[in-house]
């Protein structure tokens, strides 16, 4: 009666099935989650001139914000693969910061990426050119004949 009668077939269409099942259960799956405005409309935001107001209006009121000192919006998207029975694991991340200044107004955009583990600055929009990279280093070796002995003694 039909393919149950041939156990060849049958065993071929099993062990088919089977092998289908097993392949689509290890293909990757991908989740993407959180906001991150498009650059059309982060362009219309002008550095020194809007408010958290407008920014909200233009763009959306953001997931994440500043909550210790209102000092900033930050928006957030990450994209994960999961394969099979494995931890999923972080393929893309980006950061949008908006700080703001005392008085509400944007005073620095900057868009920050993962590569390889580790955060890089994508972009970067700032109202003052006094932002330096200051690391421990040139921390260290610029206050070298900074040493004044006299400041020691009581």
């Amino acid at each position: 009666m039909g393919i149950f009668n041939n156990t060849g077939i049958t065993r071929r269409v099993l062990f088919a099935a089977v092998l289908l099942g097993s392949v689509s259960a290890c293909s990757p799956q991908y989740a993407n989650h959180g906001y991150l405005p498009p650059e059309e409309d982060l362009d219309q935001i002008v550095v020194g001139v809007d408010t958290r107001d407008s920014v909200a209006q233009s763009i959306g009121t953001p997931s994440t914000a500043g909550v210790a000192n209102d000092s900033g919006y930050y928006y957030v998207r990450s994209r994960r693969r999961t394969v099979g029975a494995l931890a999923p694991k972080v393929i893309e991340r980006q950061v949008l910061a908006i700080s703001f200044d005392s008085a509400g107004v944007v005073s620095n955009i900057e868009k920050f990426g993962m590569e390889r583990g580790q955060v890089v600055p994508l972009s970067r929009r700032v109202t003052t050119a006094g932002v330096r990279d200051n690391s421990f280093l040139r921390q260290l070796l610029g206050n070298i004949g900074r040493f004044n002995p006299a400041g020691l003694g009581g």
